[in-house]
């Protein structure tokens, strides 16, 4: 009886022993987290602080780099304006590839001084009667004056909309992403919502998405369907990549209808969604970010 009873305190001290053990394991564990976080915390502000600034001005920066900042070109085409011998940094013509633009230096572009800008991303809701153009001879309402507190930084819309389409316009100052967005082989999605004059044939859309022929060549819709459960056969949603002038009226012009509205409700990922119609928003981090990957 007694071996029994003294087996079972000893059982007892080990399960005691066992759970101190387990505990000094958990908060050692603990802190080896802790630990590592700091550690890890620490390396990504390392990191943070060795990251290059492209707007620091203490950083020297490629002159086709510099250019494009301004808002003046793309990179690319800042190359050309270089080899062309019109851009002076310190009132020198430069025409060296690769040329660093240091610290105080004067760059000069077509008898105007330049300023490094930093890339701005805004996102309009355009309405109707506003011409997308940065001045109007005329004196018309322009897009710019529904954007023109939005930032100070020398910006412009990526490609257009005519004066009577509505939704989204993109504006930046990123003269790279500009000519990414335009360029033909870019092939960015937009979606528009159209509203026709009268009822638009299966037959005809089904010949859009096939492709047809108009003067400047074979378009063809990427999708298009009725809007909706498709009771309003007036409302129709095309979805293609091409930047053609007026193409989706032309579209329609073909078959004989006239479209009544036509409003962009995607352009490149971009949504209208929490975005009024007249108003506008900077754009996100990552969504200035899921641009730069298209």
């Amino acid at each position: 009886m007694q071996k029994i009873i003294v087996v079972a305190r000893e059982s007892e001290k080990h399960k005691r022993s066992n759970h101190k053990e387990d505990r000094k394991k958990a908060s050692l564990k603990k802190d080896l987290k802790k630990d590592e976080f700091k550690r890890k915390d620490k390396q990504d502000k390392k990191v943070e602080k060795k990251r290059v600034n492209p707007y620091k001005k203490s950083e020297n920066i490629r002159l086709n780099r510099y250019l494009a900042m301004a808002g003046i070109c793309s990179r690319r085409e800042a190359d050309d304006l270089i080899r062309a011998g019109i851009v002076k940094v310190n009132g020198k013509i430069i025409v060296e590839m690769g040329f660093q633009v240091k610290p105080g230096d004067v760059v000069n572009y077509g008898g105007q001084t330049l300023k490094q800008e930093k890339h701005v991303y805004v996102l309009l809701n355009k309405p109707k009667d506003f011409i997308t153009t940065r001045s109007d001879p005329q004196d018309r309402r322009t897009v710019m004056n529904l954007i023109a507190k939005a930032t100070k930084e020398n910006i412009y819309p990526v490609g257009r909309l005519d004066r009577m389409t509505t939704g989204l316009l993109l504006f930046t100052n990123d003269g790279d992403l500009t000519r990414r967005l335009t360029h033909p082989s870019s092939e960015v999605e937009k979606i528009y919502h159209v509203t026709l004059d009268k009822v638009v044939k299966h037959d005809h859309i089904k010949q859009l998405q096939e492709g047809v022929e108009l003067d400047d060549g074979e378009i063809k819709a990427d999708k298009i369907k009725y809007v909706g459960n498709g009771e309003d056969k007036k409302q129709v949603g095309v979805e293609l990549h091409s930047g053609r002038n007026r193409i989706v009226r032309r579209m329609f012009e073909h078959f004989g209808y006239r479209v009544i509205k036509l409003d962009r409700v995607v352009f490149a990922g971009l949504t209208k969604k929490d975005l009024p119609r007249g108003k506008y928003r900077i754009l996100k981090d990552v969504e200035v970010g899921n641009l730069m990957g298209l």
